[in-house]
């Protein structure tokens, strides 16, 4: 999850305007606090109560008389809608008025900034989704700089020279210079204009803010009011809203609906009510509240998987720098022949012989010869599973000190059997790694539905979460172990051409000619037999034949 891939820096930190709202999240996740920097300026905005409507159509009507009232006094005005949808059907609606305005809708990438930087202007109605433009400063009567830059444009020069014209770095570049001063000329001439735009704009208000609703989060709700305002200036933002604004019905909204309809509301008679914008403001709050509990219930059970992860991690960086692995490997092979004796032995006090061949079997494919054990009559009575499991070790080590020897050597000098632990070890831990995270994603698939017995599916994920685990690493111990006794370095032979010859039967007899031997046909294992290598899932079932040695079949 992004939650614990942000908690992987040691220092994390940040900046913006619209925090405080997420205070709660910020400080159980990410243990951070939040710090409110006080505006540079008084605020000089007035953030008006919300309006609310019986249904759309009353709201899309008063939302297009607002923009026209805006727009007739030269006030002006920022759409705030939630969909491109909604942008070009309130763009629309202001056509059917005649009146001139831009849409702002994701489409148009290269003049978002631009146009939003000139929404400021006297009469200049904009529609933007909440999304558009956002860090750009709207100046009231217009952005002199932009103004500038497109007079360059307009007089030929590149997007190079223009990138620089606002610049101060030190050039030879004769086309940078002409830009710059081209730019200073410009910039002086529109910043003028601008400047007495700014105060007709201020006398009519400042900019208006419209949002067409309300959404889920009051984050993205301030960033637009946030727009206008800025550094002291005057502005006004409002919220229209219908009963059937996806934010209403969670407020519940059909009890309001009832009583507007007993009442005879008429769908273009606006209910103007703190009550009602402070009721919104706690269905929003509450839409938050379930969103940030939906994000704390996913870092829940990526925390499971985070301890895992480290761990699993920790042991495959070992590998991947090069670390000496022979403690490792060894305290592998006493763990692998410790637990197999004593499952076999099953907790038997004085085991009888049968038994301990049976403890003993799994060794006979690995290392262990028959002979090579040999335990008396007179050591039965006497024999536990450590006494067992340390004559099956001493062996154990013994063939595997006898391997390195006979390995020899790399160019180095470093034994051979170093650079064979690393290999088997980081192969069976990414085989065994890889199915342990499918079999952790169907657990989680349906872990939810323990919450019908009356289990914390979360504490049910974690307990069984832990245990599969406990089974993955114990089979990465066994697979490791039994590859590296079983494994075989192939040397490259050089090609020798060498005379064929043919066994002819003598012309004496029939005894001293060689009979063809008939060919044996070994049985190919079936797609969903067990594999006949003998490896092991993590879960301790054999691997079938389709998902192992017969893969690319």
């Amino acid at each position: 999850t992004f939650q614990n891939y942000f908690r992987l820096y040691g220092k994390l930190s940040g900046m913006t305007g619209t925090a405080l709202t997420e205070e709660e999240e910020f400080g159980a996740i990410y243990k951070l606090d939040i710090v409110e920097i006080p505006t540079n300026k008084p605020i000089a905005r007035i953030d008006n109560p919300d309006v609310v409507y019986k249904n759309d159509n009353g709201k899309n009507r008063a939302i297009i008389a607002q923009i026209a009232a805006c727009h007739e006094k030269g006030q002006p005005v920022l759409v705030g809608t939630i969909s491109i949808e909604k942008s070009e059907f309130i763009s629309s609606l202001l056509k059917k008025r005649g009146i001139a305005h831009n849409v702002l809708n994701a489409k148009q990438h290269d003049r978002e900034a631009e146009i939003v930087a000139q929404a400021g202007k006297l009469g200049a109605v904009t529609i933007a989704t909440n999304m558009a433009g956002r860090g750009t400063d709207i100046m009231l009567g217009g952005n002199p700089e932009y103004l500038a830059k497109t007079d360059l444009r307009k007089a030929g020069f590149d997007e190079e020279a223009i990138a620089e014209a606002a610049g101060f770095a030190e050039t030879q570049d004769e086309n940078i210079l002409a830009a710059r001063q081209s730019f200073a000329e410009r910039l002086a001439f529109h910043r003028e204009v601008t400047n007495a735009e700014a105060e007709k704009v201020r006398a009519a208000g400042g900019l208006f803010i419209l949002g067409t609703e309300r959404h889920e989060s009051r984050r993205i709700d301030n960033q637009l009011r946030g727009r206008a305002g800025r550094q002291g200036d005057p502005g006004e933002s409002r919220f229209f809203i219908a009963m059937t604004d996806d934010i209403m019905r969670l407020f519940g909204s059909e009890r309001v609906m009832g009583m507007m309809e007993s009442l005879g509301v008429d769908e273009d008679m606006p209910l103007d009510q703190k009550m009602l914008s402070s009721a919104i403001e706690q269905a929003q709050k509450t839409v938050e509240s379930r969103n940030f509990q939906t994000r704390k219930n996913v870092l829940e059970y990526d925390d499971v998987m985070n301890v895992q992860r480290n761990v699993i991690y920790e042991e495959r960086r070992k590998v991947l720098d090069g670390e000496d692995l022979q403690a490792s490997v060894r305290g592998m092979i006493e763990e692998y022949v410790r637990t197999t004796v004593a499952d076999g032995l099953g907790g038997a006090e004085q085991p009888d012989r049968k038994t301990i061949n049976e403890a003993l079997s799994p060794f006979g494919r690995l290392f262990l010869q028959p002979g090579d054990l040999r335990v008396g009559e007179d050591q039965m009575h006497a024999l536990t599973a450590d006494g067992l499991a340390d004559m099956v070790l001493e062996k154990a080590m013994s063939f595997y000190d006898a391997k390195e020897k006979t390995l020899g050597l790399m160019p180095t000098g470093v034994p051979l059997i170093r650079e064979l632990e690393r290999v088997v070890m980081l192969r069976v831990v990414d085989e065994y790694w890889m199915e342990h995270l499918d079999a952790m994603t169907e657990l989680r698939r349906g872990i939810g539905l323990r919450g019908y017995g009356n289990i914390k599916p979360v504490d049910a994920y974690k307990q069984e979460g832990f245990e599969r685990f406990e089974t993955m690493v114990a089979g990465i111990r066994t697979e490791t172990v039994r590859r590296l006794f079983m494994a075989q370095i192939r040397k490259e032979d050089k090609l020798e051409r060498k005379s064929v010859s043919k066994n002819v039967a003598t012309s004496g007899g029939g005894d001293a000619s060689v009979k063809k031997q008939p060919m044996k046909k070994v049985k190919k294992p079936g797609r969903n037999d067990p594999c006949p290598c003998g490896k092991l899932r993590p879960n301790g079932l054999p691997m079938k034949y389709k998902d192992c040695c017969g893969r690319g079949e």
